[in-house]
């Protein structure tokens, strides 16, 4: 049983060892900082959006006809660029139109696109001049077009804003990037972070198991034998003193 669970125990734990490594240090840095830390809530700017107007808006069946749309899902939002329709067709597009007029909102511009990111900052920072992203980083989560504005704070924070909303729609900085990091060596998914039940990392935990049994059953070993050793030291010493 010695034998065997020695054998077991070192050359799995060789396999794994890295692994096992990477997945503490990766519950040590999850655990460490606290989640509203790598969302940067500490960032949101807190500010009340201004009502909705009881009357003076279009009705969305209405604009949706006027622009030849057929939405499965309609949304009214109080935004800073004022009240917004987004309008979702069967496709999965949305579409955003202006609640007063019906018409669609024009993607904003490189001004107010750092002048809505400042407003919806909380912080030390100064944005920096707007980033137009087409395609998006997958750290943005979201798909593209987008407005990326960059803060000079400490933690480099970066917002990434609707075009038409103006909303911030993702917050990153570069405590996020440091927890995506570890995170990913966690589920062992390098490419998107996202897949935990991925074929590697199931293989990584069954690998893992062996070797904490053998490494119990050699415990248990150590520890018999320890005590079983105290014991005749024990009873020598015993026997000395009756001598």
């Amino acid at each position: 049983m010695l034998r065997v669970s020695t054998q077991i125990h070192k050359w799995l734990a060789l396999i794994v060892g890295l692994q096992v490594l990477g997945w503490v240090l990766g519950g040590l840095v999850m655990t460490a900082i606290p989640i509203e830390r790598v969302r940067s809530e500490h960032h949101i700017a807190r500010f009340q959006a201004d009502a909705l107007p009881a009357q003076g808006l279009i009705n969305h069946a209405e604009a949706a006809k006027n622009l030849g749309l057929q939405p499965v899902e309609a949304t009214l939002k109080s935004t800073l660029r004022g009240p917004l329709w987004v309008l979702k067709d069967a496709g999965g597009t949305s579409h955003v139109l202006d609640a007063v007029t019906g018409r669609h909102v024009q993607p904003l511009p490189r001004s107010e696109a750092r002048l809505l990111a400042g407003a919806q900052y909380q912080g030390t920072g100064q944005p920096a001049v707007p980033v137009w992203l087409a395609t998006p980083p997958q750290e943005a989560g979201k798909p593209g077009p987008l407005w990326r504005v960059d803060f000079d704070d400490a933690e480099r924070t970066s917002f990434y804003l609707s075009p038409e909303t103006g909303e911030v729609v993702s917050r990153r900085s570069n405590v996020w990037r440091v927890y995506d990091v570890f995170w990913r060596i966690h589920i062992l998914d390098f490419k998107t972070g996202d897949n935990f039940n991925n074929p590697i990392v199931i293989a990584a935990a069954a690998l893992t198991l062996p070797v904490v049994i053998s490494g119990l059953i050699l415990l248990w070993i150590r520890i018999g034998r320890d005590l079983s050793a105290a014991r005749s030291r024990f009873r020598t010493r015993r026997a000395g003193k009756a001598g």
